[in-house]
C-alpha cells in the first residue's frame, strides 16, 4: 500500500511539473497548429475607419511605434496587427468562431500603425511573425506586453521559442508604456535611407567596430536582443540572446 501511494506520488509530481513546464505566464506553449484553412480577408475583416480609432488612441499622432517615427498622414501608414492575423489563427483562433475571430482583427489592443516596409514581407519587415522571430527596433518592451495581453484575452498559444524571447524582454522592462520618441529631423525619403544604413554607421559612435552599451542607450534601441541588427556587433557576455538588460 505505501509503495502502491509512493508511485502515485512520484506520478502525480512529474504530472505536475509536466504541465508546469507547458505554461508560460498563463499560456500554453506548444508549437503553432493550423487546424483550419486561413483567409485573412473572409475571415479576419476590419474597416478602413478603425485607422482614425488608432490615430486617436495615440493622441491624435500618426505615428509608427516600432520606429519612433512620425507621419504626415495615415495615407503614409498600414493598419499593423501586433499579433499577426495568421499568427493568431495559428495560436488558436482556426477553431474560434467568427465573431471572435472578427473582435481580435478590430481590436484596439492588437492594432496600431506600421509604414508599409516595415509591416509588410520586405527583408525585414514584420510579415506576420511572431515575437520569436521579429521584434521592432523600438518599444519592444511596449510590443511584448502587448503580445502576451493579446494572446491572454484570446487564449492563444506560444511557441517556445516565442515565450523565451518574450521572456528575457518583458523581465528586462521597467516600463511598458509606448515611448513617443522625439521627432526626426529627417524627411520620409532620409527616414527610409536611414533603414539602409549599417549598424555600424547608425551607432558604433567613436567607429571602433563595435557597439557598446552606452552608445545603445543614446540611440534608444535597448534592451537589444539577438533579432535586432546591432547585436552582432555587441558583447553578449552571458550568452542569453540580449544585451545592455539595464
Amino acid at each position: 500500500m505505501i509503495k502502491n501511494s509512493l508511485i502515485s506520488w512520484v506520478l502525480l509530481t512529474v504530472s505536475y511539473y509536466s504541465i508546469a513546464e507547458e505554461t508560460w505566464r498563463g499560456l500554453v506553449v506548444e508549437q503553432e497548429n493550423r487546424c483550419s484553412p486561413y483567409n485573412k480577408k473572409a475571415q479576419y475583416p476590419y474597416p478602413q475607419s478603425v485607422e482614425d480609432e488608432i490615430v486617436a488612441s495615440m493622441g491624435g499622432v500618426v505615428y509608427g511605434p516600432y520606429t519612433g517615427s512620425y507621419f504626415e498622414s495615415d495615407t503614409d501608414t498600414d493598419i499593423e496587427h501586433i499579433v499577426a492575423a495568421s499568427e493568431g489563427h495559428d495560436s488558436g483562433l482556426c477553431a474560434a468562431s467568427d465573431e471572435m475571430r472578427v473582435q481580435f482583427a478590430t481590436d484596439l489592443l492588437n492594432l496600431t500603425l506600421a509604414a508599409p516596409v516595415v509591416n509588410r514581407c520586405n527583408v525585414g519587415g514584420k510579415c506576420g511573425y511572431d515575437a520569436g522571430e521579429w521584434m521592432p527596433e523600438k518599444n519592444q518592451c511596449w510590443f511584448s506586453n502587448r503580445v502576451l495581453q493579446i494572446k491572454t484575452k484570446y487564449r492563444l498559444s506560444v511557441d517556445r521559442n516565442e515565450a523565451e524571447v518574450l521572456e528575457r524582454t518583458l523581465s528586462a522592462c521597467s516600463s511598458f508604456e509606448m515611448i513617443f520618441y522625439p521627432h526626426s529631423e529627417l524627411g520620409n525619403s532620409d527616414q527610409e535611407d536611414d533603414k539602409q544604413r549599417s549598424p555600424l554607421e547608425m551607432y558604433d559612435d567613436n567607429n571602433n567596430g563595435r557597439i557598446s552599451c552606452s552608445e545603445a542607450k543614446k540611440h534608444k534601441i535597448t534592451p537589444v536582443l539577438s533579432q535586432h541588427p546591432a547585436y552582432q556587433f555587441m558583447r553578449d557576455s552571458d550568452g542569453d540572446g540580449i544585451v545592455c538588460e539595464n
